[in-house]
This record gives C-alpha cells, structure tokens and sequence, in this order.
C-alpha cells in the first residue's frame, strides 16, 4: 500500500514540476509569441494602453516624427496619429485596430512592444513601474525631398504618379511619394463600424489612394531603358565607347517585315551617329537595332542585374521590375521593342531609380532599404543597417561611358531634357535619361506616360525615378519633378 502511494505521489510530483517549468518556460520564451497571436483578445485590449513607438524621418540629419502615439485626454489609451497626413503615407502604411501596412506593419513587433529584443527593457519597466513603451523605427527619408516630392506631384495636375530618391552609394531611400494619396488619420478609429465604412471607400475610389505607386504598379520604362541596353551593348563589347557608330534608319525595318519609327519619324540625325548622340536624342531605331544584335536572353540578363525580375523587400515587398523571358526570345522583331522599354517591360519608379544609381556607383547597385536603426526607449541600438551591393550590373569603365551619354542628355542642347533639367532649368549637373512609354491606348484615352531616371555624383550624391501615368513626354512631366526633389534635397532654392 506503500508503494502504491509512493509511486502516486512521485507521479504528482513530478507532473507539478513539469508544470512549473512550462509556467516558466511560457513566460520567459513564449511571452512574445502568444502577445502576437492574433485571437489573443487580451493583448489586442492592452496594445492600446501602452505608447507604441514612432516612427522618425532621419535622412538629412533631422528627427521628424511622421507616426507617433498620444494619450487620449481624460484616458489611459493611446491613439496612433499620423502629423503629416498623405505625405508619408506611403511609407509609414497605417495601423488600425485590425492590421498594418507599410513600416507600421513589417516592424510591427518592435513598434509594438512585442519583439524579444525589447524583453529586457520591458522587464525594467514592469520592476520599476514605468509604462511599457514600443521601439522607435528611425527611416532614411529625407523630409526636405520627401515634402518636395509630394508637393510636386500634387502640383502636377492630378496625374497617377510617383517618386523614388535613393543614395547610390548607400542604397538609403530617401524619398517615397506617391499619389493619388491617403490620409493614414482617416483609419485609426476605434470605432470598428467607421473603419470599414472609411476602408471600403477608399478601396472602392477609382484613383486607388491606397496603392503605393513608388513601388507598384509597373509602368513601361520606355526610353528610360536605353541605360540597359546601352549597357549591354558596352559591356558586350557590340560598343566599343561613346563614339562608335550606330545604324539608326528611318524607319526600322523589322524581321518581321514590320516598321519601327522614331518619335514623330523624325530621321536620328545622319541615319549613322555616334551612340552618344543617338542616346541624348533618343532615337527608338538605333537602339532597337542594337537590341536585336544583343538578342533577348542577354537583354533580359542585364535588366536583371539591375534589380529586374528580383525579388526585393525594403523591408516591406516591392513589386520588381519585369523583362519577362518570352520578350522577344523567339522573335527578334519583339525584341526590338524591348530595348526600348516596350512590349513587355515593365518598371516602377524605384526601379528607374535604380538605373540611375547603379551607374552612379560606378556599375556597383546597392540594396535600396527604408529602415536605418531602431531604437529602445532608452535610446540604446538593438537594429542597425549597414549598406551593401545588391548587384554588379556593369564594369566602373562601362558606367562612365553611360554616365557620359546621360549628362548629354540634360546639357547638350539638342538633348530631350536640355530645357527642363539641364541649365536652363537648374544650376545642378543632372545626368539622365527620360522616357515616353506608350500605354498601348490612343492619345485620346491615355496619352504616353512620362518617365525620368536620373542622378546627381559629388558629396552628397543622390538617384531620382519618376512615372507620371498619361503625363506624355518624360521630358515636360517627369523630368522637372526630379528637379524639384534634388534641388530641395540638396538645399538649392
């Protein structure tokens, strides 16, 4: 009977000190597990009663607060506000009762609290009595670009439109427009009836504000992707430098049997100019026909060196840039088009930012990211990024000679964009490329959409792309958006 009770009690004890150590084990690795469980109601009620963290623009050398939480008057809530409303939206997302977008949602565990980096810090908080705080996420933006690039685009006469400024040599983004915009202050009700009622409207608006079209949709780059080809064609040796001459007839017959034409047939200037002068004016049927000498697959390889067809998080996803495989692999004819940054090739305006900087870093293409460090409430540094290349689409050589072409482009006078971003327009040394991407409809449904890629070298260097959807020439529409950004960025009035 001993026994038997022995053996009882041992069994008890022993379930007792497997409950303990799971009790303890729960709480101390399981804490931030469970507080992220969506069906926890319990932290979903508590999440409003501590200060989650903000969200700070650091990237010329301010602090601005562009997401913060404040306590309710007369409440131990705090409620997320946005002090800059539509301008960074694109980049902060927002935070509602139900779910996130943008930064408040791919750092959502720190902003939040939540993460196990900051378990240290809440035990102290709960030993000390003070009030749980979330991390600060400090991002690269710029907010002198970033205001003058949504002002731009505001101004701009109420195209679809945005904006990607990047540092070439750090890959730090630093301005992330897009509009039309929304007002992330619209969504951070309690009131889970006036969320869905405002949500839905938004969706249903056929100017789709909640779309961020920095990063997506894709647009066709058109001209614009004359950097790659002009890349390959350098890299591949078909170009031997900036002076080489390039067949460029008008019109291009095709194999097809088809013709492709310069814009307006107008003739590129003797039917057989130097690559340079082909490239500041842009004629579609010397490239072209470089693009059917390099063929598809080697095409389509160099626009993925530069960051086409590549999966990319920022941190949050972005949609890459496309130059699908069936573009031209089986006819050469298509492939023509493709050189051009037509027919299947789609870009978004980081994507044309990242031409741009690529050649700037002298071939070298750095990962583009938005999060520089994140902060404690303390202040102390649990999540810091350091830069680092992405990509080497081209030799420091090639990039020169590209580099060369695109200054052309802005400060000859017969360039495309002479009188918007060259010296007529700016005292800054731009180098760029513009594009008119066809949108596959008449002018009298959507005219052509604008597109600009381009880059500032020196000290304080800087990449812009920019899409203006049904904007029509790169050069009036898009070309002088950039100008304004650099030209806030870099402090010149």
């Amino acid at each position: 009977m001993n026994r038997a009770i022995l053996r009882i009690s041992l069994a008890c004890l022993a379930m007792f000190v497997l409950l303990l150590l799971n009790i303890n084990y729960v709480q101390a690795f399981e804490t931030n597990k469970l507080a992220g469980e969506p069906g926890n109601i319990r932290i979903f009620d508590q999440q409003f009663t501590y200060q989650r963290g903000s969200i700070v623009a650091t990237g010329d050398g301010s602090d601005l607060v562009i997401a913060k939480s404040v306590l309710i008057k007369g409440t131990n809530t705090y409620h997320r506000v946005y002090p800059y409303g539509p301008v960074y939206a694109p980049v902060t997302g927002f935070d509602t009762i139900y779910s996130q977008t943008g930064i408040e949602a791919t750092e959502n565990n720190l902003l939040a609290g939540t993460d196990p980096r900051l378990a240290i810090h809440n035990l102290t908080s709960l030993l000390t009595g003070k009030q749980k705080q979330g991390a600060t996420v400090a991002v690269t933006i710029s907010p002198r670009a970033q205001e003058a690039a949504y002002n731009a685009l505001v101004n701009d006469g109420g195209h679809q439109a945005a904006v990607v400024a990047m540092n070439p040599r750090t890959g730090a983004i630093l301005a992330m427009a897009s509009y039309p915009s929304f007002n992330p202050n619209e969504l951070t009700t309690f009131d889970g009836t006036q969320l869905n009622d405002t949500y839905n409207k938004l969706v249903r608006d056929p100017s789709q504000p909640l779309l961020n079209r920095a990063v997506t949709p894709n647009f066709p780059p058109g001209s614009s992707f004359k950097i790659v080809t002009s890349s390959a064609a350098f890299s591949t040796g078909l170009l031997a430098n900036t002076s080489t001459t390039v067949a460029a007839p008008q019109p291009l017959r095709l194999p097809n049997g088809n013709f492709l034409n310069n814009d307006g047939d107008i003739p590129c200037a003797n039917g057989n100019p130097p690559v340079i002068e082909a490239f500041y004016l842009s004629c579609n049927t010397a490239f072209a026909k470089l693009g059917i000498k390099l063929t598809a697959p080697v095409l389509r390889d160099y626009a993925n060196k530069f960051g086409m067809n590549q999966t990319l998080d920022i941190p949050f996803q972005v949609e890459p840039g496309l130059f699908p495989e069936d573009s031209g692999w089986t006819d050469p004819s298509l492939t023509a088009f493709s050189a051009i940054g037509q027919f299947d090739d789609e870009v978004s305006p980081l994507q044309e930012a990242m031409f741009a900087a690529a050649i700037e870093n002298g071939g070298t293409l750095m990962k583009p990211y938005l999060v520089q460090q994140v902060l404690t409430p303390s202040l102390s540094v649990i999540q810091s990024t350091a830069p680092t290349a992405f990509s080497h689409p081209v030799t420091p050589e090639v990039a020169s000679d590209v580099s060369q072409m695109m200054y052309e482009v802005t400060h000859n006078p017969a360039g495309t964009a002479y009188q918007t971003a060259g010296p007529p327009a700016t005292s800054i040394q731009i180098y760029g490329k513009t594009g008119t991407a066809e949108s596959g409809l008449t002018p009298q449904e959507s005219p052509d959409d604008a597109v600009f890629s381009c880059f500032v070298p020196g000290a304080n260097p800087i990449a812009v792309g920019v899409i203006v959807k049904g904007g029509g020439f790169g050069a009036d529409a898009a070309a002088p958006i950039a100008v304004k950004v650099i030209e806030a960025y870099l402090g010149h009035s």
